[in-house]
Order: C-alpha cells, then sequence, then structure tokens
C-alpha cells in the first residue's frame, strides 16, 4: 500500500477549480516532484494534504486511514510536515528555541506559556532539537537570534522546523525560492543527506527543472488543476503534453 494517496481529489474556490479529480499514490521512500505552470494548483494540492484546505470532493488517505477529519497539528503528529514557500519561523526567538517549539508541538500538540522557563523537563523535546539542529548544520548557530541568520541560513532553519516532528512524509514547497545558486546547491545537498540519513518519503514542488531532474524519483504534472502526465524524468522530459503545457511545446 502507498504511503499516502490522494482519491478524486477536487478543491473549487467559486468558480475555478484549483483541484480537479487528482488520484496521487506516493510510496515509502520515493521523492516525488510536482510541476506545472503557475496557478497550476500544486500548492493547493499540498494545502489539502496537510489540512490547511478542505477538499470539496475526494478523500486523503496516509498510512491507510483517512485524514479528511484531521486538524493540521494531528496531521503533524501522525507524521506529515511540510516546509513552507516563505522561511516560516519566529525571527525574534534564537534558532535552539525555533526548534525546541516545532519539537514540542509535534510531541504534545501545544505548550504552555511557561514552556521556555521549565524546558529542562521536556528531555525528548531536548534531544529532538539537537538533532534537527545537527541535521540542517546549524547546531553552531544554536543561540542566534533567528532573524540574524543569513538567508539560505532561514531556509535550513525552516526545513529544520519541519524535520523537529520526525515525519514520515515531508511535503517542500519550492525550498529553494530565494535563494543564490550557492545557496541552492547547498539545500539541495541538505535534502539530499536529510533524506538518505532518515529515510524520509519526499515530495518537492520547485520551479527549478535542473532540480527536479537531479531530485526526483518521479514527477507528476499538474496543469489547470488535473494531472496530465507522470513518470520517471526521463519520460516527463520527452513527453510531448508536458512540453506544451509547460513551456509552450519548448523541449525541457
Amino acid at each position: 500500500m502507498a504511503l499516502l494517496e490522494t482519491q478524486g481529489l477536487t478543491k473549487r474556490f467559486g468558480g475555478l477549480t484549483a483541484t480537479d479529480d487528482v488520484d496521487l499514490a506516493i510510496e515509502e521512500g520515493e521523492r516525488v516532484s510536482v510541476i506545472g505552470p503557475n496557478g497550476a494548483g500544486k500548492t493547493t494540492l499540498i494545502n489539502q494534504i496537510t489540512r490547511l484546505l478542505d477538499p470539496s470532493e475526494g478523500d486523503i488517505v496516509f498510512k491507510n486511514e483517512s485524514i479528511l477529519q484531521t486538524e493540521p497539528h494531528e496531521v503533524v503528529q501522525r507524521g506529515i510536515s511540510k516546509s513552507f514557500q516563505t522561511a516560516s519561523i519566529f525571527p525574534e526567538l534564537t534558532v535552539e528555541e525555533n526548534a525546541e517549539i516545532a519539537a514540542l508541538g509535534a510531541e504534545h500538540g501545544s505548550f504552555r506559556l511557561n514552556f521556555f522557563r521549565h524546558r529542562n523537563r521536556y528531555g525528548g523535546v531536548s534531544e529532538a532539537t539537537r538533532r534537527t539542529l545537527e541535521a540542517v548544520s546549524l547546531w553552531e548557530q544554536r543561540d542566534m537570534e533567528a532573524s540574524a541568520l543569513p538567508y539560505g541560513d532561514k531556509r535550513r532553519l525552516e526545513i529544520g522546523i519541519a524535520l523537529a516532528s520526525e515525519p514520515d512524509l515531508l511535503l517542500m514547497d519550492e525550498p529553494t525560492a530565494g535563494m543564490s545558486p550557492e545557496e541552492t546547491n547547498a539545500t539541495v545537498s541538505l535534502i539530499d543527506e536529510v533524506q538518505e540519513d532518515l529515510g524520509l518519503t519526499l515530495v518537492l514542488i520547485e520551479h527549478d527543472m535542473e532540480i527536479v531532474f537531479d531530485f526526483s524519483d518521479r514527477i507528476v504534472v499538474l496543469n489547470r488543476g488535473r494531472v496530465i502526465a507522470e513518470g520517471t524524468p526521463g519520460e516527463i522530459q520527452d513527453d510531448p503534453d508536458v512540453q506544451e503545457a509547460y513551456l509552450g511545446g519548448v523541449e525541457l
């Protein structure tokens, strides 16, 4: 059985159908990219999977159970995490505190306002925080205020926050957006290392086709909310429907 399945997933906003009868099956350990033109429905698809949006029709099945009635924080506790298109961090807190909040929220679902005063009571959270920051090479910067990090390191921290819940499935929405070539290369290497070390299943939304073709075991192509192609990078690169929809007929 697939780790994650969407079955006929449809989302309408008034007269606009953002995702249209989308069937997906993500196997454990896979690296899958979801690509398509702007407005194809990629982020809407991810937001339904993470339960930030309710579908108009269809079902979402994770580990053989429907998660349609599941709240976003419960989805995280079940093993699905997401890194966002823009860095979503607490800038006034330290790097370590950012990771601690994510780890505590994943373990307990919420935390008391006096958490930082009594955080030494949460041994498991402290261990998860250290593992997370070491995984994204930010442990040495743990005492820095997050706002002081360079942009690339803020994105690494954001990935670390997503990893702090120790997910089985990590959804990444344009993790290299706004990065320099050097920062992009470092982030792609980080994702490779994390996936290999933790055995994660990864779903990537990314506009950089070089990254997509290098990263993916399988690529799913959306256009106007529908899946128009699915296959290996080689199959997608040679698909005339994808070339027409994505680049106006220009070969990828």
